[in-house]
C-alpha cells in the first residue's frame, strides 16, 4: 500500500532530504518547503520506502499537490 505525502500548504521546495529507494522512519523529515518566509519540515507520515519523488528543488507548489510517495 503507497502513502503519498503532500503539501499542506502553497511554497516552493527549497530541499530534498532523501533519494528514490531509501528507507524512512515515521516522522523523519523528508522534503523542507518554504512558505510566508519560513521554512517547513515535511515529515513522512508512515515508515517506509521512497517510491517516487513527483517535484524538484525550486519548484512551486500549491496546498495538496503531490510531493512525493512511499511504499
Amino acid at each position: 500500500m503507497s502513502t503519498q505525502i503532500v503539501a499542506p500548504m502553497p511554497g516552493k521546495v527549497i530541499d530534498i532530504l532523501v533519494n528514490v529507494g531509501d528507507a524512512v522512519e515515521e516522522a523523519q523529515e523528508v522534503l523542507v518547503l518554504e512558505a510566508m518566509k519560513m521554512e517547513n519540515a515535511i515529515p513522512a507520515p508512515v515508515a517506509g520506502r521512497v517510491k517516487e519523488i513527483a517535484v524538484r528543488k525550486g519548484d512551486a507548489v500549491s496546498t495538496r499537490q503531490l510531493l512525493m510517495t512511499l511504499e
